[in-house]
C-alpha cells in the first residue's frame, strides 16, 4: 500500500504555534488507524495566519488544512483528511487562496513545497538549472546576465547586484570571497529566514553561481545566533549539496571549485552592515571600516569580495535559468523584478507576499494584508525595519519601489512593512529610533554613539512638556542632519528616517499643531 504523503512545515514561524506537536499527532493517529504515512516537512508558504498549514498530497494535486492544531488532528482524520475529504479547516488548493494566487513567486517557488534538505527534490522542481547554464558560460557573460537582469541589492540600498559582481570579477586577487549577509535583524522581517529554512539550496546555488562569476573558491554564510533552526538547515543543506557534487573541488564534475561555510553572529544589529560584517567574519568586534577601498577590492581577509544579501542571491539561479530578461520583465521603473515583501505588526494577514515591484503601499496593507488585526485604522506604516521612514495614511499610494520611496523620504530596505493602528504614540516611536541606534551603535563614530543618546534625551523632555517644545524640535532636526551626513555606516545615517517622518507627518503626538507639519525641517 501506497504511502500517503504529508506536508508539515518545520519553519520556525510554525514550530512557535505547534507544528511540531500536529507532526507527531499525525503520526500517531495515522499509525492507529493503520494508514501508511510520509510526513514531509517543509518550510512555510508564508501564510502565518494560517500556520501550522499541513498539506496532504492526493491522487490530482495537494490540499491545504489549517490552522491545524494537535487537538484538530484526530477530528480531521476522522473527516477523512488523508483523502482530502471536506471540513471546517479544509482550504483547498494552496495556490488558489487568494493570498498566493496574486503573488509571482520567483524566489520563493518552492518554499513550502519542497523537501528543503533533499538536492534531488530541489532539482526536480528546477533547481539547478542556472548553475548548470553558469558553467557553460564565461565569467564576464554571467556578470553580464546579472546585470541586464536589473537585479539590484535587497538588503537595504538597492545597489546594483551585477555592479559589484563586475567591480570583484575585475579586481586582482589569487583568492577571492563570496559573503552571504543573512544577518537578518530588522523588525517585521523573515524572508530571509524562510528561504534558509525552506529552500536553502537556491541560495546555495545563487552563491555558487557568484563564485564561478567573480572567480571565487570559498563562500561564507554569515547568520545570526537568534536563527538556531536556519543554522541547523543551512549546514545541513551545504553538507548534502557537497555530497552530491553542487559544490566542492569539482562543481558538478567542472573545472570550478567553490565551497561554503557557516559563521555564526552574535546578535548585533551593526553586524548587518557589510564592513562590520566581515569584521565579525574575521574574529574582531564588528566595527564600521572606512570606505574606500570597497570590500569588491579589499574585503575579507584582504580579498576582494562580495557581499550580497539572502534575498539577492537566491533571485541568481532564475535569472540564469530563464534569463536576465524573463526577470526584468516584472517590477517598476528602475525597480526590476520581484520583492518578497513581509506584512506584519498589527496587520489581519501577516506573512510574505512576493510580487512585482509597483504595487501601491495602500494595496499592500489594506487589501493584501486586510488591515489592522485589531480592527482600528491604520495610522502608520514602517516601511524598511527600524529604521525605516513612517508613512501615514495619505502616502498610501506611494508605489513600492525604490526611487518612489526615496521621493518621500522614506526607504524599503529588507521589504517589511510593520503597521500600526491609530493608538500608536509617534514620539514613543521616535524615541525607540533613537535609542535603538544608540544601543546598538558600534561606538566608532561621534555623532552616531553621542547623537543618538542626546536624541533619546531631547525626546523624553519634549514628552515630559518640558521646556520650549519648538526648540527642541529643532535641536533634534541638527542631531538628525548630523547622524545622516556624519556617521561611517547606515546605523546612523538612517536614523534620522524614523524620527524625522514621524515629526513630519504625526506632529500632534510632538505637541505640536498639525498645521506645522509642513514647514518640519528635513
Amino acid at each position: 500500500m501506497t504511502a500517503i504523503r504529508l506536508f508539515v512545515p518545520r519553519d520556525a514561524g510554525a514550530l512557535a504555534v505547534g507544528a511540531e506537536r500536529v507532526a507527531q499527532a499525525l503520526h500517531a493517529g495515522a499509525a492507529r488507524r493503520g494508514a501508511p504515512v510520509e510526513i514531509v516537512r517543509t518550510g512555510s508558504r508564508g501564510l502565518y495566519w494560517l500556520e501550522p498549514m499541513i498539506e496532504v498530497a492526493t491522487d490530482t494535486e495537494r490540499i491545504a488544512y489549517g490552522p491545524v492544531s494537535a487537538d484538530d488532528v484526530e477530528p480531521l482524520l476522522d473527516a477523512g483528511m488523508l483523502s482530502g475529504a471536506p471540513h471546517p479547516l479544509r482550504l483547498g488548493r494552496p495556490e488558489a487562496l487568494p493570498f498566493l494566487s496574486r503573488q509571482t513567486r520567483l524566489t520563493f517557488a518552492r518554499c513550502g513545497i519542497v523537501d528543503p534538505l533533499s538536492p534531488q527534490d530541489y532539482g526536480g522542481h528546477g533547481g539547478w538549472r542556472g548553475l548548470e547554464r553558469a558553467i557553460a558560460m564565461a565569467p564576464a557573460d554571467i556578470v553580464e546576465a546579472v546585470v541586464q537582469s536589473g537585479l539590484r541589492g535587497r538588503g537595504g540600498a538597492g545597489f546594483p547586484t551585477g555592479v559589484k559582481w563586475r567591480t570583484a570579477l575585475q579586481a586582482p586577487g589569487a583568492q577571492k570571497y563570496i559573503v552571504c549577509n543573512a544577518d537578518e535583524g530588522d523588525s517585521g522581517t523573515f524572508a530571509d529566514r524562510m528561504i534558509m529554512e525552506g529552500d536553502p539550496f537556491v541560495l546555495i546555488e545563487g552563491m555558487t553561481i557568484a563564485g564561478i562569476a567573480v572567480g571565487a573558491t570559498k563562500g561564507y554564510v554569515y547568520i545570526r545566533s537568534e536563527y538556531p533552526q536556519a543554522i541547523a538547515v543551512i549546514r545541513a543543506a551545504i553538507d548534502a549539496a557537497r555530497h552530491a557534487g553542487y559544490i566542492g573541488t569539482r562543481v558538478t564534475d567542472s573545472p570550478h571549485a567553490f565551497d561554503l561555510e557557516v559563521r555564526v553572529g552574535a546578535g548585533a544589529y551593526v553586524c548587518g552592515e557589510e564592513t562590520a560584517l566581515l569584521e565579525s567574519i574575521e574574529g574582531r568586534r564588528g566595527q564600521v571600516r572606512a570606505k574606500p577601498p570597497l570590500p569588491a577590492h579589499r574585503g575579507l581577509f584582504a580579498s576582494p569580495t562580495v557581499i550580497n544579501n539572502v534575498l539577492s542571491l537566491a533571485a541568481v539561479p532564475f535569472i540564469l535559468a530563464e534569463g536576465a530578461a524573463a526577470y526584468a520583465a516584472h517590477g517598476f521603473g528602475k525597480s526590476r523584478g520581484t520583492m518578497p515583501i513581509q506584512l506584519a505588526g498589527n496587520v489581519k494577514y501577516g506573512g510574505l507576499f512576493e510580487a512585482g515591484f509597483g504595487l501601491s503601499l495602500g494595496e499592500l496593507v489594506d487589501d493584501i494584508g486586510g488591515g489592522t488585526a485589531s480592527g482600528r485604522p491604520v495610522r502608520a506604516v514602517q516601511v524598511g525595519g527600524p529604521l525605516g521612514a513612517y508613512f501615514p495614511r495619505r502616502l498610501f499610494d506611494t508605489p513600492f519601489d525604490y526611487e518612489a520611496f526615496a521621493a518621500r523620504d522614506g526607504l524599503i530596505g529588507h521589504g517589511g512593512i510593520v503597521v500600526f493602528d491609530d493608538t500608536v504614540d509617534m514620539a514613543r516611536q521616535a524615541r525607540f529610533a533613537m535609542e535603538f541606534c544608540a544601543i546598538e551603535s558600534c561606538g566608532k563614530c561621534t555623532p552616531c554613539r553621542i547623537g543618538s543618546t542626546r536624541g533619546a534625551e531631547v525626546i523624553d523632555r519634549i514628552m515630559r512638556g518640558e521646556g520650549d517644545r519648538a526648540a527642541h524640535l529643532a535641536l533634534i532636526t541638527d542631531l538628525c542632519e548630523t547622524l545622516k551626513f556624519g556617521s561611517l555606516c547606515a546605523l546612523g545615517g538612517f536614523t534620522p528616517y524614523p524620527v524625522m517622518s514621524a515629526i513630519r507627518h504625526f506632529p500632534e503626538d510632538f505637541g505640536m499643531p498639525q498645521a506645522v507639519s509642513s514647514g518640519t525641517p528635513r
